[in-house]
């Protein structure tokens, strides 16, 4: 029999992304509020090395030795890997939280290893959750596992304050992905008078005609920026799942964004709040949207937005997930 100190659900995440660390923050919010005793647990910064393959290995080995010391002082039913990375070199099998696969996004010599232990762990775990319905697509039917839907928990983080006087907002931790050079030259070219764009998440940057820098931003800061952001711009390489984009939208900021590859649930909510701000040329996206935005937007967007907020992830949990898991230990 378990003890009362016994946890239901260890969370195991990469702690090397922002976006991973607020996922993980985000599931385990969720899983308590669902009613499940659970811990979080992450590798803490992870060095950075040259190639894909040795990157996620050093990220999966830092994942294998931080399930390791979780499991052994918790002593989970279950455990809870944020991502294929972190499950490549688990030390138990469990649960996978991913957004993509390698056999999408780690394509040809970037993906050799990771792509063959992929196939294996799919097949042992009991259960994978999907941040988006096509985050396993390129998987033949057949090699598909039991999965569920549980995106990342976002919702508003609070009320606008005055007049939004912030003109652009764009994200560029990653300026290769994120095609930071390719946001600065689109802005250049679509900018009028003193109009300015934002750019957080990169530090040693100095400013320019038109942008602002400002260099990471803790999470409650980035969001108090976004609550001021009458748009937010995106021209990622891929999108495996976007959740500042969805924070954007959650906090009543439009949506301009190219149409990404990926599974990116916010390209959807952006093309049906309005198509003329997803395109591959953000010059006119950007102008429709600084000059004659869509009438009711931000009320849209809180509407679309709904089945993200973190009471919506719980319930799925509640329901679909914690039965599943837990039924052989009892409540």
């Amino acid at each position: 029999m378990r003890s009362p100190g016994d946890i239901d659900v260890l969370i195991v995440s990469v702690g090397a992304t922002t976006g991973w660390r607020a996922a993980a923050r985000e599931l385990g919010a969720a899983f308590q509020t669902a009613g499940a005793r659970t811990v979080t647990v992450d590798t803490g910064p992870v060095r950075e090395v040259r190639t894909f393959m040795l990157t996620d290995f050093v990220q999966a080995l830092a994942a294998r030795r931080a399930a390791t010391r979780g499991i052994a002082a918790h002593r989970p039913r279950v455990v809870v890997y944020c991502s294929m990375t972190a499950a490549l070199l688990w030390p138990r099998p469990g649960v996978i939280w991913l957004d993509a696969i390698a056999a999408e996004n780690r394509p040809g010599r970037h993906g050799l290893w990771q792509r063959l232990v992929e196939r294996r762990r799919l097949r042992e775990a009991p259960l994978v959750l999907m941040m988006a319905p096509d985050s396993l697509a390129p998987l033949p039917a057949a090699e598909r596992p039991a999965s569920v839907v549980v995106p990342v928990a976002v919702q508003s983080s609070g009320r606008a304050v005055g007049v939004r006087d912030v003109d652009v907002v764009a994200y560029a931790a990653d300026p290769i992905k994120r095609r930071l050079d390719f946001l600065l030259d689109t802005w250049q070219r679509a900018r009028r008078g003193e109009e300015t764009m934002m750019v957080t998440g990169i530090e040693g940057r100095a400013d320019v005609p038109g942008v602002r820098f400002t260099g990471r931003l803790a999470p409650e800061e980035f969001r108090a920026l976004l609550r001021r952001a009458r748009v937010f711009v995106a021209a990622s390489r891929r999108e495996d799942f976007g959740i500042a984009q969805l924070e954007a939208l959650a906090d009543g900021a439009m949506l301009a964004t190219t149409p990404a590859p990926g599974a990116y649930p916010a390209l959807a909510l952006a093309r049906e709040l309005d198509p003329r701000l997803v395109s591959e040329d953000l010059v006119p996206a950007l102008r429709a949207a600084l000059d004659d935005p869509a009438p009711g937007y931000a009320a849209h967007a809180a509407q679309l937005i709904a089945p993200f907020a973190r009471d919506a992830v719980a319930t799925t949990l509640s329901q679909h997930v914690l039965p599943r898991l837990l039924a052989g230990w009892g409540a």
